[in-house]
Order: structure tokens, then sequence, then C-alpha cells
């Protein structure tokens, strides 16, 4: 039967019934979620096999051992991908993100290896810490009320920040020994593969757009391909198959030391990828609460906990696929999961990853600087819903920003401070979210908290006293984005002193800010006053009436 043949009484009993879809349990033909986990792939192979290379040639190993490594790698992204985007119960926070090596441990890893005990001791410390990081992740997950939006706002716009110069080290070429890095023709063969993104995204054709990023990178590398710049000499060096060998250097040794430097980096993962969360939580507008930040923190530590046995390193969600997904529009975790998939079989078909791994680094770096400008832009479009007035969440942005680029601006900042304090405050994105988290603290929690603080001159909405109707459901679905001391009661919100925040037209928004602006209302009493004289003025309803109303008739109609 039809729709419309429907009896009235089935259709509103349809209608009625919740909406429990997620943007992203959304599922897509195979091909095309296998083409878009291609894209997410592409995007970050070059970060996921960085660490290898870098732990490898430190530790000494030769060409056939860094292979190893990078392999291994790898192959346990690839699970703990799948891990943390499909999810099984207690792991996984079962978003669209892509785990691969975090870059948060080679300092410590490094200087593990310099003491003299190899590759052993590093992997040793990697799996006891995890183990510890496993157990204490719960706790750490309940921060997540602590990460309004003047907290996500900053975090995400850091994370977009901090990743330009991995961008820029792409178009330069990647590897900073070589002639030709920082030539013009890499940056020309980078500003080419952003041109064809920025192409192929206007083309009205969805596939096509979705897809530019991936288009683009094919592209590029076919035209680097025809003037000769891309080398696929290797690419059959390592064989068709090789299932990674258990303690290939060794078995695990321990050492406390170690052990307790790499629990240090642990935290700082815990604060990246907590950050990731709630980053991609909100590009694909789906909730993010306690709950689910602790079951995508245990899937990092299990999956961590387990590499060191396949000759891999602490994993963690890769902030720039989180670009990727802001830029395609691509919410489906199970896309990631077909990315996992990718990510496994490289692992195991050494000849795919030396197909990837000869796409010319100039290529990655022009998609780059789209993904990773787009993490930032989607952090400052947050910020912009974040109220200024009467608080001190200016000075809060201003500092936790300013903490989180000087990292990055100067990389020698924290150079004579203690070995433990560089761990955490060299990277950027670790240092913007523990200042944004206690100035959070202490400017809007310690001491305000039960305060009448209707005082406050700004009404932003979703975030003031007043919210405007196309906010309302989106606060009500997302209750971590209340402003603190608010509750949700039978469809309203309602403030720490029990009233009902208003729900007010975008007229009605305008008078109320233009009344504050000149002084004309500063208290709850003075907004409602203004809000009558609007109403009375337009003739318009307010809140859930309006809303109400409108519904019945379009029904009636």
């Amino acid at each position: 039967m039809s729709v419309s043949q429907q009896s009235p009484q089935n259709r509103g009993a349809q209608e009625r019934q919740p909406d429990t879809t997620r943007p992203e349990d959304e599922k897509l033909p195979v091909g095309t979620s296998f083409a878009y986990g291609l894209q997410h792939i592409l995007t970050m192979y070059g970060g996921i096999i960085a660490v290898p290379l870098i732990i490898g040639r430190a530790a000494g190993l030769d060409g056939s051992g860094i292979s190893v490594l990078i392999a291994s790698c790898l192959f346990m992204g690839g699970l703990a991908t799948i891990l943390q985007s499909f999810g099984v119960p207690f792991f996984g926070s079962k978003l669209p993100l892509v785990q691969g090596v975090s870059f948060a441990g080679v300092a410590t890893m490094t200087s593990i290896l310099a003491g003299g005990d190899g590759l052993p001791e590093v992997f040793g410390a990697v799996l006891v810490s995890s183990v510890i990081g496993l157990l204490v992740a719960p706790a750490f997950a309940l921060i997540v009320k602590f990460f309004p939006p003047v907290v996500t706002g900053t975090v995400i716009t850091t994370i977009g920040l901090s990743l330009m110069p991995v961008a820029a080290g792409w178009a330069m070429g990647g590897n900073a020994d070589a002639a030709d890095y920082g030539s013009v023709r890499n940056i020309l063969i980078a500003v080419g593969t952003l041109a064809i993104v920025l192409v192929l995204s206007r083309i009205p054709v969805a596939a096509i757009s979705r897809l530019s990023i991936l288009l683009a990178i094919v592209l590029g590398t076919i035209i680097c391909a025809i003037f000769g710049w891309v080398d696929f000499s290797n690419v059959l060096d390592n064989g068709f198959f090789a299932f990674p060998q258990p303690f290939a250097f060794g078995l695990p040794t321990f050492s406390v030391p170690a052990i307790v430097s790499m629990f240090i980096v642990t935290i700082v993962i815990f604060a990246e990828t907590t950050a990731d969360i709630i980053a991609v939580g909100e590009i694909v507008d789906s909730k993010v609460d306690s709950k689910r930040i602790a079951s995508g923190l245990r899937a990092d530590m299990l999956s961590s906990a387990v590499s060191p046995i396949f000759n891999s390193f602490t994993q963690s969600a890769f902030a720039q696929n989180v670009g990727l997904v802001a830029i395609t529009g691509v919410k489906s975790r199970y896309v990631v999961t077909a990315g996992g998939a990718i990510l496994v079989a490289l692992g195991l078909l050494p000849v795919m990853g030396g197909v990837v791994a000869a796409i010319p680094s100039p290529v990655l770096g022009g998609a780059g600087i789209v993904l990773f400008g787009t993490v930032a832009a989607s952090g400052i479009r947050t910020l912009s819903k974040v109220e200024y007035e009467g608080n001190l969440n200016m000075i809060l942005v201003a500092v936790a920003l300013a903490f989180g680029i000087i990292p990055i601006v100067e990389p020698d900042f924290y150079n004579d401070f203690p070995s433990w304090v560089g761990i955490i405050l060299h990277s950027g994105i670790s240092s913007a979210t523990l200042m944004a988290v206690l100035l959070n603290l202490v400017f809007n929690h310690i001491g305000v908290k039960g305060k009448d603080r209707t005082d406050r001159s700004v009404f932003v909405a979703g975030t003031g006293r007043v919210i405007r109707k196309n906010e309302l459901e989106r606060l009500i679905n997302h209750e971590a984005l209340l402003a603190e001391g608010d509750t949700v009661k039978d469809g309203k919100i309602v403030d720490c002193n029990g009233e009902e925040v208003p729900v007010v037209t975008e007229h009605q928004h305008e008078k109320v800010v233009e009344a504050i602006s000149n002084g004309d209302a500063q208290t709850h009493e003075d907004v409602q006053r203004v809000i009558r004289e609007t109403e009375a003025e337009t003739g318009a309803k307010t809140g859930a009436e309006a809303d109400t109303g409108s519904l019945t008739r379009k029904h009636m109609d």
C-alpha cells in the first residue's frame, strides 16, 4: 500500500515514530565504500609510514627491517581502524575515524632507543603503558562535560592549524634531506593538485565532487609519471604477500622509566583522540558523550597493547581524516571500515603498499592543504556559536590557541624544560586541549555554578538565554552543547534557575541582541519584555506553540 493510500491514523503513527538512524550509520554500496575508503587511506598514508621510518632509522635497522616495521604498522593500523569505526561492545566509538601509529610517541621512543636497549624495550613500554591506559580510559572519558563548544571549537581549529606544517612538508617534497626539497617543481606539483581538487569539487556530480581528493591524487600521480617524476622501481622489492611475524625483533623487555615515559604519551594520546572524536562527532552531527569517548579510548588502548606483538607502536585517531569527512560530506563509518580493510591488505600485500608509497609527496601536499584547512574552518564555525560578551571566553580562545600554535611556529620552545613537559606540550593539539579545558574550568565552572548568570550580554543561538527555533532540536538531541546548568524537560530547555529559556524567531533574536547592545536589556525580565514587544509588533507566535501551530496547519492542508 502506498503512502497516499494509507489511513490518516497509520500515516500519523509513522510520522510520530522517532528517527533513530545516525548519520554515521549510513551504508553505501560496497564499491563506493571502498572507493571512499581508499581516499581516506591515501590521505593518511604518508603519516602512518613516517613513524616506522623514523623509529627504524633511529634503531639502526636496514631497509629490510624498516620494511617489516612499515608493513606491521599498516596491518595494525587497519585492524585498529576497523575496531574503532565498526566497533564491538565496549570498544570503538563507531564514528568515521581512521587509526594509525601516533606521532605523539616518536620523541619518547627515540629517547628509549638512545638508551641502548633497542626496539624490545620500546615494545615493552608500549605494551605495559597501553594496558594501564586501557584500565583508566573510562575515568578519563568523564571529562567530556568540560568540552563545551568554546573548548571543542578551539581544539578543532588547533588540529587543523597543527597539521598545516605536514601539508607544507609534503608539498616541498616530503624528505628534507633530498636535493630537490622545496624546489619550484615540487611546489608547482602541489599547487596543480590543489587546483584539480578545486575544479573537481565544483563539478555538479556527487560521485566526482565527493571523490575529488582521490581523483586529484590519481591524476596528479599520472601527470608526474608522464614527466618521469614517479619511481615505481621498488614496488616489487618486498614480494607480493607477507604476514607480519610476531615479535620479529625479539621478545619485549620492560623498564620502569621507559614505561612511565610512555604512559605520559598515553595521556597525550587520550587528549588527542578525545579531541578527534568530539571533532568528527560535531562534523557528522552525532551525539558524543562520555560513554562513547570511553569506548573510543578503549579501542585505542586495546589496539596499542596488541601492536607490539606485531612489531607496531601506539595507535591513535588521525586528525587529517577528520578534514576529509568534513570536505566530502561522506559521514558513513562503514566507509572508514572499508579503508581499514584496505590498510590490512596493504600490510599483507607489500606490492600494494609499494604502489601507494610511490605517490609523490607534493601530490599529497596539494590535497593536504584542502583537507587540513577544512579542519580549521570547522573549528572556526563551532567558535562562531560561542558567547563572548559578559564572560572571559575570548581570553580562553586566545590563550588556548596561542599555546597550540607555539609548538608549531617554534618547535624548540620547550627544549630546556624537563622531558615530561616537552612530551606533553610539544604537541600543539595537546597544549591547546589542556589549556582550553583548564581555562574553561577556571572561567566557567569554578565559583560560578548555580549562580544567576542572566546578566550576560550575549544571546547567540544555543549558548545564551534565548534560543532560535532552528537550534532547539539540535540542542535537545546534543545535550553536551547546553550551557552549564541547563537541562531538557518536556522538549524545553530549562536554565540553572529553573526558568524556561525562551525560543524565539530570527526577528525576535535580532531585537534581543539589539536591546542588549543598546543597554536596554540587562536581566531575564528585560529579555522577556523585548520578546513580548516584538511579538506584539509582528503578531508572531514564539516557542513550541508556533512550531505546533505550523505543523498542524501543514497536516490540515
